[in-house]
């Protein structure tokens, strides 16, 4: 780990897959939350990034930042549980929760539900690129040049792409 930054390095020797991947789950838990909205859990792409992040860190090449290689893989398996998911719901099921959070008051739950239908109905009138880069931008906390490498474009084109989201979704909440 960097002592500035408190990441880990590519090249740094104390960078073993348990401190690795306490390095990613947090931008992968954020990732996933951002696109898979509330209609899907997203514990279980988690649990599967994580995984395959420990199982592809041999092959990672060393110039690769290490938040572009987890974004890759993550994009990857939302993408993959989004096809399962949309398969899966031409046989609808009664889905009920193992168990409740007890820590948390029916009210809250629902707040937050609604919350997140309406993030996932505000983000659906974007783009599929566009929405891409706004959730790598602004949830998962990616730079400019970070996002441009895991959307395979440019540092500036990100930057456009994000600008002309942000004005979409503004112009939507306001008519």
């Amino acid at each position: 780990m960097t002592r500035a930054t408190g990441r880990t390095s590519p090249g740094d020797q104390t960078a073993t897959p348990d401190r690795l991947l306490a390095a990613a789950r947090p931008l992968v838990v954020r990732y996933c939350r951002a696109r898979l909205g509330t209609g899907q859990d997203p514990d279980d792409v988690v649990q599967d990034v994580c995984l395959a992040v420990l199982k592809a860190l041999p092959a990672r090449p060393a110039a690769r930042p290490f938040p572009i290689f987890v974004c890759g893989i993550a994009r990857h398996h939302v993408e993959a549980a989004r096809r399962a998911a949309a398969r899966r719901r031409a046989e609808p099921v009664a889905e009920l929760p193992d168990e409740g959070d007890a820590t948390l008051d029916p009210e809250h739950h629902a707040l937050r539900r609604e919350l997140g239908e309406r993030m996932a109905k505000l983000l659906r009138v974007l783009p599929d690129k566009q929405r891409e880069i706004l959730v790598l931008r602004v949830a998962v906390g990616l730079s400019a040049e970070e996002t441009a490498a895991v959307v395979g474009s440019t540092p500036g084109a990100v930057r456009v792409a994000q600008h002309r989201a942000l004005n979409q979704l503004r112009k939507a909440v306001a008519g």
